[in-house]
């Protein structure tokens, strides 16, 4: 509601590497999300993120680099500063896990679980995926051969060899908040989305639920923040990262005015830590869980997982740089499916970013508002003869010059901001804007189907049909240019500026359509249009192949 403050969050990224899109396309999630929520409502929002900068895997990596852990993640930190402001990513808070504030947070965290009775000391062995940063059970493991043509044990889900491991460990008693957590997430169907995962998390807690090593042996795990009272321990790396989501906001201070009120966007790979550790924690410190965990999954390129071995990670940058950062930001929400994992290929993206933006939305922005058919560059008036309002599309046929098809393309057009604001509530944003797209092409077809440049404009009849037609174009326009806001910024910006849309007219809680339909004054009507602002979106000329590009 008005005036309800939000929180919205990526993971903190582990600073062991540069950022691929995968990374981006969580954070573009919480992009668009908390855009949407900015146009819909007046209330504070925030969007989180940043670097997850402690663990034995960014030791390993730094003693590979020849440099020190503070380092190495102060260089690549940056680098995902840099490749979010790129693609237009618009957080309002960055926070390291290296900062003081973050590790004052974390350490009176722990003093809250070591208040609650539910951290004690024990002998933990296991399967240990450095990579993972987590203790594997068997069930999560499979054998295969190394390199070497040795058999050893990996994780199911990423492949990683795991390790066994033996070391006195603080555990957390996670099996004690079986039934919270089970309480929790059936009274809150909707605590994580798509509901797959939300499935997937109720049979874990049907499963084994062993108690949690919340601590490494400082002696293996030296770069991490130390156990208070205890320096022969360094604090798991996923208990100090968690707590980044409160550090943010103040812990242990003025954390209250915002949490529980956070929606977290994660990849379905940290979703047990998410859905089960995370809450299972906060509950133990005194604190509810969070208001919902939205959940994607992964990027495959051309049908194979990402990795540095097979030299197929796509930067985020080169993707910028080539296809444009709305571009870029389209493809990624318009193709990525949160249920499922997705793949990408440069003439995908270039296909689908001629197809629906430079042909069938900029066409028709150029030709519904070139000077041939609209020579006074007015926001033309709307004639009801011609277009006049019926009860159904059926009893459109022989009622001015409009026929069913226009009616379908109106009711559609109509309902499309309701449906777009219900698929961005459900996370399914792929949804909205296919939607949307559905729409453009829809008035692509009315466009064609009436052929305003055949349309005598010294002709008073033909006149008023023309201008009816120009109105209803732009009016789907301008319905178009202010949804494709939280995914396309710019592009919709000049949209709009180039049908005059103010500043203070493009927000969702007021947005009409069509109002001269239903017998109300249009503002837009006779208002001079901005500026031709020139090409909306340049077509992709053919991706050159990886050997012509090196």
């Amino acid at each position: 509601g008005p005036g309800r403050r939000l929180l919205l969050s990526t993971p903190i990224f582990y600073a062991n590497g540069p950022p691929h899109i995968g990374h981006l396309y969580s954070a573009l999630l919480a992009d668009a999300l908390l855009r949407h929520r900015r146009l819909r409502v007046a209330g504070p929002a925030r969007l989180c993120t940043g670097t997850d900068e402690h663990g034995l895997k960014i030791q390993q990596a730094a003693a590979a680099a020849g440099t020190s852990p503070a380092e190495l993640c102060e260089r690549v930190s940056g680098l995902f500063r840099r490749a979010l402001t790129q693609a237009g990513v618009a957080y309002t808070d960055f926070i390291r896990t290296s900062e003081p504030r973050h590790q004052r947070a974390v350490r009176h965290f722990w003093g809250a679980l070591g208040d609650a009775g539910v951290l004690y000391k024990g002998s933990y062995e296991g399967w240990y995926c450095t990579p993972e940063e987590s203790f594997l059970p068997e069930s999560q493991l499979a054998e295969r051969t190394d390199g070497q043509g040795r058999r050893c044990k990996v994780s199911l889900e990423s492949g990683h060899e795991v390790h066994w491991t033996k070391e006195e460990n603080y555990m957390f008693r996670l099996s004690a908040f079986r039934d919270p957590l089970q309480s929790w997430l059936r009274d809150n169907p909707r605590a994580i989305l798509p509901d797959p995962f939300y499935q997937c998390a109720l049979r874990w807690l049907d499963e084994d639920l062993p108690d949690l090593s919340v601590s490494r042996e400082r002696s293996r795990l030296h770069w991490g923040i130390p156990v208070p009272g205890d320096p022969s321990q360094t604090i798991y790396v996923w208990v100090d990262a968690l707590v980044n989501y409160l550090s943010v906001l103040g812990y242990p201070e003025s954390h209250g005015a915002w949490w529980p009120a956070a929606r977290h966007v994660v990849g379905k790979d940290i979703l047990k830590f998410h859905a089960l550790y995370w809450p299972a924690l906060l509950l133990a410190a005194g604190l509810q869980p969070p208001e919902r965990i939205l959940v994607h999954s992964h990027w495959t390129v051309r049908g194979q997982k990402m990795s540095k071995s097979l030299g197929n990670v796509v930067e985020p940058g080169v993707c910028v740089g080539r296809f444009g950062v709305d571009g870029f930001r389209y493809f990624l929400l318009r193709q990525g499916v949160p249920e499922r994992d997705c793949d990408y290929y440069d003439e995908k993206v270039a296909k689908l970013l001629n197809s629906e933006l430079a042909d069938a939305l900029g066409g028709l922005l150029n030709r519904s508002t070139a000077p041939s058919i609209n020579p006074s560059n007015t926001y033309p008036r709307f004639s009801e003869p011609c277009f006049p309002k019926v009860l159904g599309c059926r009893e459109a046929r022989g009622a001015g010059r409009a026929c069913a098809e226009d009616y379908e393309l109106v009711a559609a057009v109509a309902a499309l901001p309701a449906r777009v604001d219900g698929y961005f509530q459900g996370f399914q944003i792929y949804k909205a804007l296919e939607c949307i797209a559905q729409c453009v092409r829809q008035t692509n077809g009315f466009f064609q189907r009436h052929r305003p440049w055949k349309l005598d404009r010294r002709e008073a009849g033909e006149r008023l049909w023309l201008d009816t037609v120009l109105h209803v174009t732009l009016e789907c326009l301008r319905v178009y240019g202010t949804l494709l806001q939280p995914v396309v910024p710019h592009t919709a910006d000049r949209l709009l500026s180039r049908l005059a849309v103010g500043p203070g007219e493009r927000g969702l809680s007021g947005l009409t359509f069509l109002a001269r339909y239903d017998g109300k004054p249009c503002p837009f009507e006779g208002r001079q249009l901005g500026p031709d602002t020139g090409i909306l979106f340049h077509r992709l000329g053919k991706p050159q192949t990886g050997k012509k590009r090196k």
